[in-house]
């Protein structure tokens, strides 16, 4: 009887021996002084925004002081009581390599920085997937070294609270740190740096199947109507947790104290007390307000960004969001904007593509309408991907397109190219007369063409019963005749208003226009 206890009881030494150690290891860095830490958005092969404040930050001893020299430019800091510190180094042209040295107690010293262009790329499942998994993946890697690409990942981390923290290292685009790394990030970055030939360093925090509130800051929510449950949820989850800590403290308190004597006695250390547990875990978590935010955005602010990109909605179109998705974009694109402190960066995002599956009703085309009404938000864009959908799969491997278009518009917009076109068609107005519909659109310069000839196809027309039929439609250079026979008194148009549509219209410069209506029913 006394042998079958001896694993167990030399499984329990061990545990007693590790656990001592880990006290001991603890009050041995409480008792050493603070070394400088850099949070790892900081690191070597990153790219820094050009012609903005570099903003560096971290950790140290409280008062101590630390110095930051880049490029012949020196700030120092003091340490603050937490041990925060933070200094600001004023603007690079695009440049580098550099070195970046943090000296403090100790010296930090980060190689081959360089100074370009910096997006932050964020969304679910199609920004998530990864270049080896698209149309002609293997292809595209084989070449794909491109050094003054620079790569960072940010590992997947949710968190009830924000962190000051993420996970993840910059790397070189090199055919093996491309494999994994988001393809339409992967492609928007190759065409930005081809064009501008500057450094671009991309910055991929995404996670498939994830709502848009999930990635909101909490002061977010005030930004958008009708979101008021969403920041109740947050702040009554904030005091729940706040409420039961001082409890929770007592029992450990009172459990260190307890295995201190059980150490010093050398007698059984007693079970430690469950961690608290924040209600923001609950059922469905990650997918719960602020949680990506806090682990996965929060801990990135005041990186300098030029931008962000969004490939994003699947999730919100499944729960019927419908207009209130405007009002969710409003407080994630706000609130992130309002915590950069940059003004209003660009946000370009990507409408997400047709799928004859998972959705109810017509709840996939009220998103793409809730999308195209985000347009209304100072420096927004959308790529637009009705025409490189796979009606059945939900992840298109086409994401060189997805890429390229939202390129466009950052070079259009952002980087002074007068001579793109950037957009495909886009509702403008709709005039009612004589029986007909005359559409109207802008980025329609150089006429509209349904490809593959024909008519214009997915339109429909309905009279005051509301009852849609489907509609002829006769280009007339860059706006539209709608008409049916069968509704001799139009009062609405509708494109591409289901979520199998494959509609055939374009512009001049082959971008796809985006489905609408004209009606509020």
């Amino acid at each position: 009887m006394e042998n079958s206890h001896r694993p167990f009881a030399s499984a329990f030494q061990k545990v007693r021996g590790l656990a001592a150690l880990a006290i001991a290891l603890v009050l041995l860095a409480a008792a050493a002084p603070a070394a400088v830490r850099l949070p790892q958005v900081f690191g070597d092969h990153m790219v820094l925004q050009r012609d903005a404040p570099i903003v560096v930050w971290g950790w140290a001893g409280a008062g101590e002081n630390v110095t930051v020299t880049l490029a012949g430019r020196t700030a120092t800091a003091a340490a603050d009581a937490a041990g925060g510190w933070r200094v600001t180094l004023p603007p690079l042209s695009a440049g580098g390599p550099f070195e970046m040295i943090v000296a403090g107690e100790n010296r930090i010293m980060l190689a081959d920085v360089l100074v370009g262009e910096v997006w932050l790329c964020s969304g679910q499942s199609n920004m998530e997937m990864n270049l080896k998994n698209t149309d002609n993946g293997e292809e595209v890697l084989a070449s794909a070294d491109l050094p003054r690409l620079r790569l960072l990942t940010v590992e997947k981390r949710p968190s009830p609270q924000p962190q000051p923290d993420i996970r993840g290292a910059w790397t070189e685009c090199t055919p093996k740190s491309a494999e994994a790394f988001s393809a339409v990030a992967f492609f928007f970055g190759r065409r930005i740096q081809a064009e501008l030939n500057v450094p671009v360093g991309l910055i991929n925090s995404s996670w498939g199947g994830t709502l848009a509130e999930v990635w909101t800051p909490a002061s977010g929510f005030a930004l958008g109507a009708g979101l008021d449950k969403l920041a109740i949820k947050v702040r009554e989850a904030d005091r729940q947790y706040r409420a039961a800590l001082p409890a929770k403290l007592g029992e450990f308190e009172a459990w260190t104290s307890a295995a201190r004597e059980a150490l010093r006695a050398d007698a059984p250390l007693p079970l430690s007390p469950e961690m608290l547990k924040h209600p923001i875990y609950s059922e469905g978590f990650p997918n719960q307000p602020t949680s990506l935010f806090n682990g996965m955005i929060h801990p990135l602010v005041p990186f300098a960004i030029r931008g962000a990109l969004w490939y994003q909605g699947e999730a919100n179109a499944t729960i019927h969001d419908g207009p209130l998705y405007v009002e969710k974009m409003k407080a994630l694109i706000g609130g992130w904007r309002s915590l950069w402190g940059r003004g209003d960066f660009p946000f370009y995002f990507v409408e997400i593509a047709p799928l004859d599956a998972v959705y109810e009703g017509d709840d996939l085309p009220k998103l793409w309408d809730a999308q195209r009404a985000i347009l209304a938000i100072p420096n927004t864009g959308m790529a637009v991907t009705t025409d490189i959908a796979n009606l059945k799969d939900i992840h298109p491997r086409n994401k060189l397109d997805v890429g390229n278009r939202l390129a466009l518009w950052a070079l259009a917009k952002d980087y002074g190219r007068k001579d793109l076109v950037y957009s495909g068609p886009l509702f403008k107005s709709v005039v009612f007369r004589e029986g007909r519909a005359q559409v109207a659109f802008d980025h329609a310069d150089g006429g509209l063409v349904a490809v593959g000839g024909g008519e214009p196809s997915w339109f429909e027309i309905a009279g005051a019963d509301r009852v849609f039929k489907k509609a002829h439609a006769r280009i007339d250079g860059q706006a539209l005749v709608v008409w049916s026979e069968d509704v001799p008194q139009p009062a609405a148009v509708r494109f591409a208003w289901h979520r199998n549509c494959a509609p055939n219209l374009i512009n001049a410069a082959g971008l796809p226009a985006s489905p609408f209506r004209t009606d509020a029913w």
